[in-house]
């Protein structure tokens, strides 16, 4: 009991200082930060501190007084449910021997309830099915009052057929019903086919109507690329034609160069006076020959030049002399 009442006082410690103290600590330290001056905010603390203090001694003595007011009531109830667990030890054992007496008594009873209830209803079933039977037996009288014409008319029909028997009139019947049964499912089953093969008939012309529709595009897609090919052709005749004259003019032009070339390699060679072994249609190697005779002339040209040069300068030295 003291255990538990120092776990109650921490405990209630604990929630009073969560409640009280850390609000006025939080509200003190605001203080703090809001207050000018130490001293004041010095005395401010202590006097809220000492208010705290004096609010924990007030709930303190509270607490004590109401713990030890629990504690008595406490002892009060311990002794009581001592006197109380004596008092049903007694009154239970004085109840088992009163139950067990009952108890038996009650089974008793029930058993022969049950028994009784038992037969009830067997009788009430027994009766149920002779009320069955008797109703089924005058269902059956009934009919067999209703379907006597039925009888009578067959043995009218075996007198005046090829039958000799009713039973046999009645299997020609049920081979006839059987027949037309076979005969309703066979046509429900040849219905059934045809509304499948109308079904896939339908599916297959709507498959190949796409697909006609589909090709009949293509084909107008494929007209209007032969149209396009066929203007792409006469324009690239007209082109074909353009470089075909180009062409012809090009070779033309090719042939007059080859032709001024020959002629001018002819010149170089009479003037070489040698035979320099060029194929004719070699237009290039009679190119470099030209030009290498050019350049042999150039260079020759320009030795004469110096050579007058040098020349005229000797000549105009004794004259200033």
């Amino acid at each position: 009991m003291a255990n538990m009442g120092d776990e109650d006082l921490s405990a209630y410690f604990c929630i009073q200082y969560k409640q009280n103290c850390l609000p006025l600590l939080r509200k003190l330290r605001l203080t703090e930060e809001d207050s000018p001056s130490p001293l004041l905010r010095l005395q401010a603390k202590k006097k809220q501190v000492q208010l705290m203090q004096k609010a924990l001694e007030v709930k303190e003595e509270d607490f004590r007084e109401r713990m030890k007011v629990i504690t008595c009531r406490w002892k009060d109830l311990h002794a009581k449910e001592a006197q109380l667990k004596t008092y049903m030890e007694k009154w239970g054992r004085n109840l088992k021997e009163n139950d067990k007496m009952r108890i038996q008594a009650l089974n008793k009873a029930i058993k022969e309830r049950e028994k009784k209830m038992q037969k009830e209803s067997e009788l009430l079933r027994a009766k149920g099915e002779l009320e069955a039977l008797r109703n089924k037996h005058q269902k059956l009288c009934n009919r067999v009052q209703k379907y006597s014409i039925f009888n009578k008319y067959l043995e009218d029909v075996v007198k005046i057929s090829q039958f000799e028997e009713i039973q046999e009139v009645i299997w020609r019947y049920k081979t006839l019903v059987r027949m037309r049964k076979d005969l309703l499912q066979s046509q429900q089953r040849h219905k059934e086919m045809s509304e499948q093969a109308r079904v896939l008939l339908d599916q297959y012309m709507e498959e190949k109507e796409a697909e006609i529709l589909q090709y009949e595009n293509e084909l107008v897609q494929l007209q209007l690329h032969f149209d396009q090919a066929q203007s792409d052709v006469l324009s690239w005749e007209a082109r074909w034609a353009d470089i075909q004259n180009t062409t012809a003019k090009k070779t033309q032009q090719l042939g007059t160069i080859k032709l001024a070339i020959l002629n001018l390699f002819q010149c170089v060679s009479t003037q070489l006076k040698a035979n320099l072994n060029v194929p004719v249609d070699d237009s290039h190697r009679q190119l470099n020959m030209i030009q290498q005779f050019i350049q042999d002339l150039m260079d020759m040209s320009m030795e004469v030049k110096q050579k007058d040069v040098q020349n005229r300068q000797r000549a105009s030295i004794p004259t200033e002399l």
